[in-house]
């Protein structure tokens, strides 16, 4: 997970593999050096990623306009950078739901 999420002045950028058109929008882990995400929202007209930035930001307890997709608009791979998350905010999600 360390080399999926990485600490930058604004907070977190998180790299992240997302698997559009799923059954249900969930986190499945790191593969790589990635975070898999499923999401449930088909990838046409920015709808996957939208439900991407809702995901996050309803998991770290943030509002949406602290998530922003920075690489990766028409990808499944995907840079996000979240504002005022920590990697300890991180740790504690990571123990909370393992």
């Amino acid at each position: 997970m360390e080399r999926a999420v990485r600490e930058v002045p604004e907070g977190l950028e998180l790299r992240v593999w997302v698997q559009p058109g799923a059954s249900r929008t969930e986190m499945v882990g790191v593969v790589g050096d990635a975070l898999k995400i499923r999401i449930a929202a088909p990838p046409q007209g920015g709808k996957a990623n939208q439900a991407l930035i809702e995901f996050l930001a309803e998991l770290f307890g943030v509002p949406k306009s602290s998530v922003r997709l920075v690489q990766g608009q028409a990808t499944r791979r995907k840079l996000v950078r979240i504002q005022g998350v920590t990697l300890a905010d991180v740790r504690r999600l990571g123990r909370a739901s393992g």
